[in-house]
């Protein structure tokens, strides 16, 4: 068994969300015996010599619930302590964003 079988598990569902220059994949696989999990990717493109840069994240269903709370807790902090300005983006060519509406609302 080799450290890369994850990449070869089953793709039950996925999720892609552009946000400005970056792109974020939700995607939930199967293990061996059905179990699913979530993998974030994070993409971004380096302006310098257009690789894409990704980091990923795998997320057990048992993890889930905290995950969640932490997630939840910090983004309120956020959006108490100082204002957020979220805007819609468009996908371009030249990877600028341009955006949609003002007044978008991007709750959690």
């Amino acid at each position: 068994m080799g450290e890369f079988d994850n990449k070869e598990r089953e793709e039950v569902f996925s999720k892609k969300v552009r946000a400005g220059k970056r792109t974020y994949f939700f995607d939930v696989k199967a293990t061996r015996s059905g179990d699913y999990y979530l993998t974030l990717t994070e993409s971004k493109k380096r302006l310098e010599d257009g690789v894409f840069v990704k980091h990923k994240i795998f997320l057990y269903k048992e993890d889930f619930e905290k995950f969640a709370e932490g997630l939840n807790e910090t983004v309120d902090y956020i959006k108490n302590h100082q204002e957020v300005v979220e805007k819609r983006y468009e996908y371009s060519e030249n990877h600028e964003g341009a955006s949609k509406g003002q007044n978008d609302d991007f709750s959690f």
